[in-house]
């Protein structure tokens, strides 16, 4: 089960791939790096940061459609 995570906490964390500061969408309940476009999950209010448990989020909206995480491991091995 998704919880939210601290606002607190929030000001802290970032994307481990870009170093960017994430922000919390309560709709998907995932922590969001709207530059890269990745969605990280939150797992029982813990953020799992780890960049393939990252997914792509689809550009037609960005909030709410997710795409496979293969993409993001391609990303962090360098094949963009």
């Amino acid at each position: 089960m998704a919880r939210s995570v601290s606002t607190k906490l929030l000001d802290f964390l970032v994307c481990p791939l870009s170093k960017e500061p994430l922000r919390f969408c309560p709709k998907s309940k995932n922590l969001i790096n709207d530059s890269l476009g990745i969605s990280y999950p939150v797992i029982d209010g813990i953020p799992c940061l780890v960049p393939v448990d990252g997914q792509l989020l689809n550009t037609k909206d960005a909030s709410d459609n997710v795409s496979s995480s293969d993409d993001v491991n391609r990303i962090v091995e360098g094949k963009t």
